[in-house]
């Protein structure tokens, strides 16, 4: 991700950056936390479906406004205005804003997850069918998958850091591997366990 932060990109979701910029549709706006592979950015979006999840799902790449960067490589944090995310950069997402109609949601039973994708060790519970095979289950889901009571871990300039938050959107398609473990836990798995297959990748061209 840290990539493509030089450059000055527009506002790419379905709404337009003048919506975004009227004080009348502030309301529209959550803030938006995505974990990529080299650095973690902060700021706002436009939240154009009942949940984030369902937004998440419904697009392939994410407008962020005011937005603070904060690197992996050990650089000063910066400050960006404006930027456009692709949603195969990002590993997680903490999730803020409404929880969607409670009527049109299933009767499910949580199980605890452990997820190892990239730098990110997470752990949280996923919500499937009762009696169903939560790993199974997960590579069901869009890509996007909400967990939720999760915890965080991840070591940036050679510090181990914990984030707790109420729900986490994990991208499905980046997931190394993952297994269900007891909520009482303390250490992380030691995989790989049960993987969860990512897209095929394109063959390299022959020359």
């Amino acid at each position: 991700m840290i990539d493509r932060l030089p450059r000055r990109l527009r506002l790419g979701l379905s709404r337009s950056k003048e919506h975004a910029a009227d004080p009348r549709n502030r309301a529209d706006e959550v803030a938006f936390v995505a974990y990529g592979e080299d650095c973690i950015l902060s700021g706002r979006t436009i939240l154009d479906a009942d949940r984030l999840t369902d937004m998440l799902n419904a697009h392939d790449e994410y407008g962020l406004v005011g937005v603070t960067v904060e690197r992996f490589d050990g650089g000063e944090p910066l400050e960006v205005a404006e930027i456009v995310v692709p949603r195969d950069e990002i590993f997680l997402v903490d999730a803020s804003g409404p929880r969607g109609d409670a009527a049109r949601r299933h009767r499910t039973m949580p199980q605890h997850l452990a997820v190892k994708m990239g730098p990110y060790r997470v752990r949280g519970y996923f919500h499937a069918l009762p009696g169903a095979d939560p790993v199974v289950a997960l590579r069901r889901r869009k890509a996007m998958v909400p967990l939720t009571n999760a915890r965080i871990e991840y070591t940036i300039r050679g510090q181990r850091r914990e984030t707790r938050v109420d729900t986490v959107i994990v991208n499905r398609e980046q997931i190394d591997w993952v297994e269900a473990v007891m909520p009482t836990q303390i250490e992380f798995p030691e995989g790989p366990k049960r993987l969860v297959t990512r897209p095929a990748r394109p063959a390299p061209a022959r020359g």
